[in-house]
């Protein structure tokens, strides 16, 4: 049984509500649906874009936020959703369509995918209305504050959880964001950010958690273990009684986090869960890891941690924390590239970039901020690479490459397929027959029974299409690792790879798109 907690908390987060009253729809395509790159697990299954390539729509209500789903001609069609002014209560509302799933007083993210919700101007605030994201992929959540969500009392939102996922959910990247209660348990509130019933490929980063009796969990109980694959990177947790998170199952990947003032207990690793935690700053905290409130152990590994007046509790019953002195008790590996500030800077580089309405800056992985200007957005490639690099923007040449077309005998699948159009047109060697997606954006792939080494691969577009496909990724399927990206079709060079499946991942076109052959090749 969880123990009961005292919450000890910052009196008094103001709750506003006043309704903007404008929406302007801006219905020229935008290249990009969020400022930077998805980075950690968030990165893989794939990646996560969001809604890059789709309409972008202004909102200033939550009705509006609703209805912009709604207007979509399907469920995944990519969408930008930019955000400006205060949600709540009295102007989000339900909104029907065949494209969406909505409900009143929550913004409902269920059932759809391809979608991007961006701060923009002078910053987005939802106001006591929670973020539900149900049986839904590929959604970006950047540049908001959530705030004073309740389970009980009144206003009541989304099970009392900022945000909170639950149900078959595959790839989000929630950045920058600002996540606060001013209460716990007792007081109406429940997690900031909670993932349940199988939720996975998710990336918390450059995010501000604070004043909550819980942070959030992965996995609602202890049987719900099909969670996991979860990134927690430049978040600040402060003021707060557990769960930062809590771990159920599955592998969590914690680093170059600042934790201060955790009251009871912090990172709970249980029931089977695995947590990789490195370069974090532990300060005036009680208990910060360690498996707590059952007899179901969980398993962790540390590296270059700082604990800053952090006390532990004896270990006995339900309560084994990892400290005085935190050991690892497993190993953890990681599928993506990524690169470590120092612990000692934590603090400093934190409270620089974390939250909403910072200008999204990000550290340059040696402690120094950046904007989103002054370069690469995410963190890169570093010694603890376990992925080579992308190809960035290689340029498509016409030249054909040498050796012998792999795709040929070879198997293919993809995302979606047009009436009259077959996966299998991309590897018969046919200009005349083509594949193209249900919509403007797709993936089509090219798989093997065995590992497989390829290098470069030909993208040829069918007649009378040719510029239809804008921009795109290469991608590792078997990892999600981003071997390439770009604009354009044509040869496509990049590190050699063994695979079992290749995967062309359309982002953006003109038009619509139709591959006449993926050829690839080892050389």
């Amino acid at each position: 049984m969880r123990r009961p907690v005292t919450l000890r908390l910052l009196a008094g987060l103001a709750a506003t509500a006043t309704t903007a009253a404008i929406c302007v729809a801006l219905t020229t395509p935008q290249a990009s649906a969020a400022v930077g790159s998805a980075t950690g697990f968030a990165s893989s299954n794939g990646g996560t874009t969001g809604g890059s390539g789709g309409q972008t729509v202004r909102a200033t209500s939550g009705t509006q936020i609703h209805a912009a789903l709604c207007n979509r001609a399907s469920s995944s069609t990519p969408i930008i959703i930019q955000v400006e002014g205060t949600i709540n209560h009295g102007n989000t509302t339900k909104v029907s369509g065949s494209s969406c799933n909505t409900a009143a007083d929550v913004i409902e993210l269920k059932q759809i995918s391809n979608i991007t919700i961006l701060g923009v101007g002078n910053g987005a605030v939802f106001d006591q209305i929670g973020i539900h994201i149900r049986e839904a992929s590929n959604i970006i959540i950047q540049n908001v504050t959530v705030r004073n969500v309740k389970k009980s009392g009144s206003p009541t939102s989304n099970g009392g959880d900022a945000i909170g996922m639950e149900a078959n959910v595959r790839n989000v990247w929630v950045d920058h964001v600002t996540l606060e209660a001013s209460g716990g348990e007792s007081q109406g509130f429940d997690g900031l950010f909670d993932m349940k019933n199988n939720t996975q490929y998710v990336t918390l980063s450059y995010s501000i958690l604070r004043n909550s009796g819980r942070g959030g969990l992965i996995g609602s109980s202890e049987s719900d273990t099909s969670n996991g694959n979860v990134t927690f990177h430049h978040n600040l947790y402060e003021n707060i009684d557990s769960r930062t998170p809590l771990l159920r199952g599955g592998i969590a990947h914690i680093f170059n986090n600042h934790f201060s003032r955790i009251n009871e207990s912090g990172i709970n690793s249980r029931a089977g869960a695995r947590a990789k935690v490195d370069n974090n700053y532990f300060q005036n905290s009680k208990d910060v890891l360690g498996t707590f409130y059952t007899d179901q152990a969980g398993y962790w590994q540390v590296s270059g941690n700082i604990f800053d007046n952090v006390t532990w509790s004896s270990r006995g019953g339900d309560t084994n924390p990892a400290g005085p002195n935190p050991t690892s008790n497993t190993s953890v590996s990681v599928p993506y590239s990524y690169r470590l500030d120092s612990a000692s800077c934590v603090p400093s580089i934190v409270s620089q970039t974390a939250g909403a309405n910072k200008g999204i800056r990000t550290s340059n992985g040696n402690c120094t901020p950046q904007s989103p200007t002054a370069g690469p957005t995410s963190p890169t490639p570093g010694p603890t690479s376990t992925t080579p690099p992308p190809t960035s923007n290689p340029t498509p040449t016409p030249s054909q490459p040498s050796g012998t077309n792999l795709s040929i005998g070879a198997g293919s699948d993809g995302s979606s397929k047009a009436s009259g159009t077959s996966y299998g047109d991309v590897r018969d060697g046919n200009m005349n027959t083509a594949w193209s997606p249900s919509g403007a954006t797709g993936q089509i792939s090219i798989k093997w029974d065995s590992a497989t080494a390829v290098s470069r691969i030909n993208i040829r577009e069918a007649s009378g299409s040719a510029g239809n496909i804008r921009n795109w990724r290469v991608l590792n399927h078997d990892t999600g690792a981003v071997l390439a990206s770009g604009t354009g079709a044509g040869v496509i060079s990049f590190t050699r790879t063994s695979m079992r499946k290749v995967t062309f991942d359309i982002t953006s076109s003109t038009g619509t798109p139709r591959v006449a052959e993926f050829e690839t090749y080892a050389n």
